[in-house]
Parts: C-alpha cells; structure tokens; sequence
C-alpha cells in the first residue's frame, strides 16, 4: 500500500534513486512528444497512434497508488465467444464504479487524458467496457462471471472532451458479445467502431463486401489477437487452439474445422466476385492454398472499402504464419514476444512490398473521392 509508513521511509532513503526513475519516464515523455511532433511536421493525417488497454495487473503502479479504487478479488474477462470458446480471465482487477463516481471520475480522466496527449488517434481496447465488464471473482472459472455496468453517458462525456482538448480521435475495438446499445452510442457520440473483415458475414455465411461498411470506422482483415492470413487459411490457429487446450472438446473444434472451410470457400467467392484477385487465384477451396496473390489481393479487397480508416498488419505483409497474441493464454504462448521475420528496414527496401504500399494508396485515394 502506498500509504505505508514503510514506504514513505523507502522513499526518503532512496530519493535519488527513485528521481531517477521519474527522470526516465520524463525522458520517455518528451520522446514521444518529439515523435509526435514528427508526424505533424511530415502533414500525416492521423500520425502517433496509441493503444489503451482494458485493465491493469495486480502489482502494477495504478493498483499500488489507489487501491481503494480497484476490485482486487476480481478479473475483468469475457463470456465464451468466438474468439474464445471457454471464456477469458484475463487477471486485471476492475475499477469499482461506485467508488469511480466517489472519486468524481478523477483517475478515468487522467488515464484518457495522458493516453491521447501527443498522439492522433487512441485505440481503447474492450470499449464496452464502457458499458459493462464481465467480472469473474478470483478462482472462478471465466464462464462463472457476470456483467458489472458502468456510468457509460458519464464516461463517454469525459472521453469526448479529452478527445476534444488533446485532438486525437477515438477508435473503439467493439469485437466478441457487444450489446446493440453501446454501438449506438458510440456512434453517436463520434467513436470509431472496428470492423475486421472475417466477422462481417450475413445469415447465408456469404460476407458483406468491405463497400457496405460505415464510414465512421476502421476495417481491418485481422486484429492482433487473431491469425494471420497465412495462419487463418491454413488453420494453424485451431491447430495451435488443439494443442493449448483452448477447445473444451472435439466436437467444438471439428466444427470449427467445418466452419473455417466453408468460410474460405465464401471468401474466395465475394473476392472474385468484386474481382479483387485475378484468376491466377482458384475458385475451389480444395485446391486454394495461401499465396501472395490471394493474400495482397485480400488486403487491396479491404482498401476499396467505404470506411474512413483502414488498418493493415506488418505480418501479412510478411506472409508470416504465427499469432502474435493468443487470447486465453498466458505462460503457454509467447504472447507479444513473437518477433517480425524481417527489419523494418529490410520491409521498406523490398520491391513486391513497396508496390503493395503504392497500390493501396492508389485505391484509398480513388475511394475518397
């Protein structure tokens, strides 16, 4: 605990050495701002792009200073979904809301407000955690949890107006069990909504061409906790899945096996249809692998979409196989650790790479206009 008498005697022992560590995050500070200042400087639209995660861990820094604050016998997580069959602990204690209101809401604004300085754009993780967070008591498995609602008109008030002074626009990754209301409310209130490609289909399993999406959006073919191209079209997810023990039987991932064949199958058919790939790509998912071919012209599929913004990943350029997040797992997946197989500045000196780059360019100006 802060508080502490003994802390307050390791902080008088050891000033110039925690100086030190203040020096760093004030170093880190003004790297960013520079960093910043660089996009401005270069006209980039958007620029500095951040990520607000959705909670933090026990030991860390907010939990230490402000423990009254936080649920420490809880986890944030989610129900059973598509992304994750068996339900997600995630090992973050949520912030009470009654005790949020308490304190007039003063550390959700200083967590939004030192998120967007320097920066365009901030991304927040789980964004209906706005709304509600799935709450699972420690010890209990995550399918044993239940939604805790938050004062959502009142938080959204206090992100638009950090938004508004620190000018940078908000993207809200609404992925998994979203509730109909916080996307409505977040439209109306000026927040981007995700929309990835593989989880935009119709009834009849065929999927929505990437021109019927909104505009106040960010398309995306995949997102970091999901597969890769190259991984998605050969299943090393659900092998990967089979192997961590993320399926709770073999009946669950046969027909997943069943669903991701019929969905390649729905993918090849909209991407000829839209003509998005030449016929060097097959019709027949028995007789498709993943090439570069089809893997560009997946991505030149999502460019001509009518959203705003578009997001790609540097791992499909690369043709790369591994996840660099597996949701649900901790110690059994190196998650985040997974490295890029080239330099960024080898990807920038290879030609296929740069034509890729030109090409997308080309369609997303065609498409604004």
């Amino acid at each position: 605990d802060f508080d502490r008498p003994a802390v307050k005697a390791f902080i008088k022992k050891h000033k110039k050495r925690i100086k030190f560590f203040m020096w760093l995050q004030w170093q880190a500070a003004m790297q960013l701002e520079q960093a910043n200042q660089v996009a401005i400087n270069n006209n980039m639209s958007i620029g500095l792009y951040r990520d607000l995660a959705v909670g933090v861990s026990e030991g860390s820094a907010e939990i230490w200073g402000n423990k009254d604050l936080y649920c420490v016998n809880a986890s944030v997580g989610a129900p059973p979904d598509e992304l994750g069959p068996l339900g997600q602990t995630w090992g973050l204690p949520p912030m009470d809301p009654e005790k949020l209101y308490q304190q007039q809401y003063q550390p959700i604004i200083d967590l939004f407000r030192a998120n967007m300085h320097a920066t365009g754009a901030l991304r927040i993780d789980h964004v209906m955690a706005l709304l509600r967070l799935w709450w699972v008591s420690k010890g209990d498995n995550a399918t044993e949890g239940g939604y805790v609602y938050y004062p959502v008109d009142d938080l959204l008030g206090i992100l638009a107006l950090e938004s508004h002074r620190n000018q940078s626009m908000v993207i809200g990754e609404d992925l998994g069990t979203v509730p109909p209301e916080i996307r409505d409310k977040l439209a109306e209130n000026g927040v981007y909504s995700y929309r990835v490609f593989f989880f935009e289909q119709a009834k009849d399993g065929g999927f929505y061409s990437p021109a019927h999406y909104p505009e106040q959006s960010m398309a995306t073919l995949t997102t970091h906790d999901m597969p890769t191209l190259k991984g998605y079209w050969n299943c090393y997810d659900l092998e990967l899945g089979k192997e961590l023990g993320l399926y709770p039987n073999s009946a669950v991932l046969n027909e997943l096996y069943n669903s991701r064949h019929r969905n390649k199958q729905a993918i090849l058919n909209t991407l000829h249809g839209h003509h998005s790939v030449t016929e060097e790509v097959g019709n027949d998912v028995n007789s498709v692998g993943m090439s570069r071919a089809l893997n560009f012209g997946m991505q030149l599929h999502m460019a001509g979409g009518s959203s705003e913004l578009l997001s790609l990943q540097l791992e499909d350029w690369l043709e790369m196989d591994k996840p660099v997040n597996i949701p649900g797992t901790s110690d059994e997946y190196p998650n985040w650790r997974r490295k890029l197989t080239q330099d960024l500045q080898c990807i920038y000196s290879d030609e296929a790479l740069n034509r890729l780059a030109l090409d997308l360019t080309e369609i997303r100006k065609r498409v604004s206009i």
